[in-house]
């Protein structure tokens, strides 16, 4: 190939040289800018036919290769591919050579220029041929639609591009834009890439977006779909993240609108009991609005039978249908401080299947004939009608029974002291760490409280439900029926007997306790005391308390089961799932809003109290006693601290954004 002139392309670009000389599968040559370089002879795309001397002067050299290369440019540019393309389409075969092609171009008697000129054509616009192996291959006419439909979105993509980088700044400083009709489409695009990352459909889109407009911080995305008005300051990340549903269909809420029309007095005709006459109670926090439990207290002799009455939701959400496999999606209802997101319809959760004070519902009932000593003497479950007759919050049922007052609710209360007892002595392990109440007021100011789970009425209406739980998986292990029943081994090590109050002994206690399962089998559940547990008590705002509920009212009313093992399996698995990612978003809004209130209320330099949990290797593993916050702080060079100790140390970084904040001594 000595004194040959070929062609090639770099980085897109057609290059004439001339070989100097041929080595093995190399090329020595001088290119058309006078650079003298090796080039793989694979690389070579057209090779002329005629032979030149390589002992020119490198100006003549460069003068012949950039003349030739112009004057085949030239021929390039004139070539209507199209053309061509509809003449060989008719034909059979698929690949041709360069020649043939030239030759439909340009007529007979071609030579080196032309034929190089259709290849320049071809590379330049690659809908209708592709080089490849020294032959032209003809894309069909599919192929052809195809890749214009690529280079159309790409075209597209290339202007959204531009036009973003200068609309979404003129968005990040509060300006208003000109109307664009791809703006949303943008923003949309954007929102999923900071919600996913590199796991975005158009992840590198947006990241080349975000460059060009010079948002290159981690959260300017953010901000910017902040000022956009597609997200509110304080949005769930967390809750958008994990992909959670928050609305329900207009199909679901005309059913759940449907059924909540039913008339409660015609439920006596289904066989309930008529249990409406009884003095129910419900005792829930102030701003509760799904009440799905309620008591009521008799004299026995003397004992005392309890009656634990459970919003029958079973009646409203049957099997399968679409209110059901909606809550099915959902697993459960999820609380934030600024959000509320029900598991089932609101026609349902705070109407119909609520037991509001002087409304007609239906329940389950489990009656429980207790001594004075809370032990269970018999127990039975019913269908039935109630109608509430006192409601109360747990700051009034305090109240009440700190003056001691009301015979009935002092009853209750010291039954669920003495029910406590019994499980205890059954080995539960009861770690009262103090509830973290987080609310948010209008403005966004953010205002953080503990408040004691072990007070007089909240002890009172949980462990009624703990017992009516145990009950029920009693009833249903007992008569081998399917059920799904919370389990747990003991602990891999107990640090004390009876209840702990010390913040630092609970905290390490929880640091032990053994893995919490889902089973299809009746096993023991060593936090609770049980030998057997499960879960009825919430069916408004958990799924597995709706199955549960379910598969009990069903045989209740004679039918058998209405689940089998396989199917309470697949239910399992789901409720699993769901619930981890529900989880997940729960912490994260959790210590979004504590970090925010760090940020707001305490401020990045003020002294902290904290309690020191452990000292490891490289680390002090603390919690913030004001918010229970768990935190990590370099090793002291200072005054020795000991696991237990209460210290003042310095908070010098939060970002609520940034899921972070540091402390230093």
């Amino acid at each position: 190939m000595q004194g040959k002139i070929i062609e090639y392309v770099d980085q897109g670009r057609f290059f004439c040289g001339l070989v100097l000389q041929e080595q093995a599968k190399r090329l020595r040559l001088m290119n058309q800018n006078g650079r003298e370089m090796n080039l793989p002879a694979a690389r070579v795309v057209h090779t002329g036919s005629r032979t030149h001397a390589v002992s020119l002067p490198r100006e003549d050299t460069m003068r012949l290769l950039q003349e030739i290369a112009a004057i085949r440019q030239e021929m390039a540019d004139r070539i209507e591919l199209q053309e061509v393309w509809e003449l060989v389409c008719e034909e059979e075969k698929e690949v041709f050579s360069p020649l043939f092609l030239a030759e439909l171009c340009f007529g007979d008697g071609i030579g080196d220029d032309q034929t190089a000129a259709f290849l320049r054509a071809v590379f330049a616009d690659r809908l209708f041929f592709k080089f490849k192996d020294g032959k032209v291959i003809v894309h069909s006419a599919e192929a052809v639609e195809q890749l214009k439909e690529r280079a159309e979105k790409e075209q597209a993509r290339e202007e959204m591009m531009e036009k973003g980088a200068q609309v979404m700044p003129a968005i990040m400083a509060g300006e208003e834009p000109p109307e664009w009709p791809e703006k949303q489409r943008c923003l949309d695009l954007i929102k999923d890439y900071y919600l996913l990352g590199n796991d975005a459909a158009e992840a590198d889109l947006c990241r080349n977006l975000l460059k060009m407009a010079n948002l290159n911080r981690p959260h300017d995305p953010f901000k910017l779909l902040v000022k956009a008005g597609i997200w509110q300051r304080d949005e769930n990340i967390g809750l958008l993240r994990q992909e959670l549903p928050v609305d329900f269909n207009d199909e679901v809420l005309a059913q759940a609108r449907q059924v909540a029309a039913s008339d409660g007095e015609s439920l006596l005709a289904d066989g309930r009991r008529d249990f409406r006459e009884l003095h129910l109670l419900t005792i829930d926090g102030e701003f509760t609005r799904d009440f799905d439990d309620a008591l009521h207290l008799e004299s026995k002799g003397k004992n005392f039978l309890v009656g634990i009455h459970i919003a029958d939701v079973s009646e409203f959400v049957k099997k399968g249908d679409k209110i059901f496999q909606a809550a099915l999606e959902r697993i459960t209802s999820i609380y934030f401080a600024d959000q509320q997101i029900p598991m089932l319809p609101r026609e349902l959760s705070e109407g119909a299947c609520s037991l509001i004070k002087g409304e007609v519902r239906p329940v389950v009932s489990c009656l429980v004939e207790l001594t004075p000593a809370g032990e269970v003497v018999d127990y039975r479950m019913a269908r039935s009608v109630v109608q509430v007759k006192r409601r109360i919050t747990y700051i009034q049922a305090e109240e009440i029974l700190a003056k001691g007052e009301d015979s009935e609710l002092k009853i209750l209360a010291d039954l669920s002291l003495k029910i406590q007892e019994r499980r205890l002595e059954n080995g539960a392990l009861i770690i009262p760490v103090p509830d973290v109440n987080i609310s948010v007021n209008s403005s966004g100011r953010v205002n953080v409280c503990l408040e004691e789970v072990d007070k007089a009425a909240r002890t009172l209406v949980a462990e009624f439900m703990v017992l009516a739980n145990t009950l029920s998986a009693q009833y249903l292990a007992d008569r081998e029926i399917p059920a799904l029943y919370r389990c747990q081994e003991p602990p891999r090590k107990r640090l004390f007997a009876g209840i702990a109050r010390d913040l630092f002994v609970n905290f390490r206690q929880r640091r032990f306790l053994s893995r919490g399962n889902l089973l299809t089998e009746a096993k023991m559940h060593s936090g609770v005391g049980a030998p057997q547990y499960t879960t009825i008590t919430s069916p408004i705002r958990r799924m597995l308390d709706l199955i549960i509920q379910q598969q009990l009212s069903h045989v209740l009313q004679g039918k058998g089961p209405l689940y089998s093992v396989s199917e309470l399996k697949d239910y399992q698995a789901s409720i699993l799932v769901s619930q981890a990612g529900v989880n997940q978003a729960r912490r994260l809004r959790h210590r979004y809003w504590l970090l925010k209130y760090l940020a707001m209320e305490v401020g990045v330099g003020s002294r902290v109290d904290v309690l020191v949990l452990d000292i490891q290797p490289r680390r002090i593993q603390v919690v913030m006693t004001d918010i229970l916050l768990e935190a990590d702080l370099p090793l002291n060079q200072g005054p020795r601290v000991e696991p237990g100790d209460i210290i003042k140390v310095k908070l010098a970084r939060v970002s609520p954004l940034d899921n972070s904040f540091r402390l230093e001594w």
